[in-house]
């Protein structure tokens, strides 16, 4: 079905507000997929606070002139989609999907204006999270003075241990 200037317009402002937010877009190839895998993909973006799009790639390429992604444009070539969101999660997702689903190729994507190839997308995606990244500082915090508490307590320790050594002794 054609779409006729005014809703291509909409919906390159549309694909614009989206990227407008946006701190990482994930650029996939979805040839062959079902509406039903499309559909659980997109749900577990926005679990993660995400968004998938499937446009035509002329509407894109215009669409990211003058944005931080611009230089990705070549991407957009055959059945494309994007991810977008505002962490790393999506790129997460993205790989989980794609290793499940071998019709879902992940091309490449962006991180602010840094262009990533699918390694490094496959790269962002190990990456820890924020929460998990707070708690490991959290427990490295904790750790420290436990224990400079063990080691101040360790003679007074081996002092007690050396008088009853001595008492059972004599």
């Amino acid at each position: 079905m054609a779409m006729n200037r005014a809703e291509k317009q909409s919906e390159i402002e549309a694909i614009k507000t989206r990227l407008k937010d946006a701190e990482i877009l994930v650029v996939t190839q979805n040839k062959g997929l079902t509406v039903k895998q499309i559909s659980q993909f997109r749900n577990e973006l926005r679990k993660e606070g995400g968004s998938f799009k499937v446009a035509k790639n002329t509407l894109v390429k215009i669409a990211i002139k003058g944005t931080k992604f611009e230089a990705m444009s070549n991407m957009f070539a055959g059945p494309t989609g994007i991810a977008i969101a505002k962490g790393p999660a999506v790129a997460k997702v993205a790989q989980k999907f794609a290793k499940e689903n071998d019709k879902f190729v992940i091309i490449g994507g962006a991180m602010g204006d840094k262009i990533l190839n699918p390694k490094d997308v496959e790269v962002l995606s190990k990456l820890p999270s924020l929460d998990e990244l707070r708690s490991k500082i959290c427990g490295l915090l904790v750790a420290a003075p436990t224990k400079l508490a063990g080691v101040l307590q360790a003679p007074a320790r081996n002092l007690v241990g050396v008088t009853q050594a001595y008492g059972a002794k004599q």
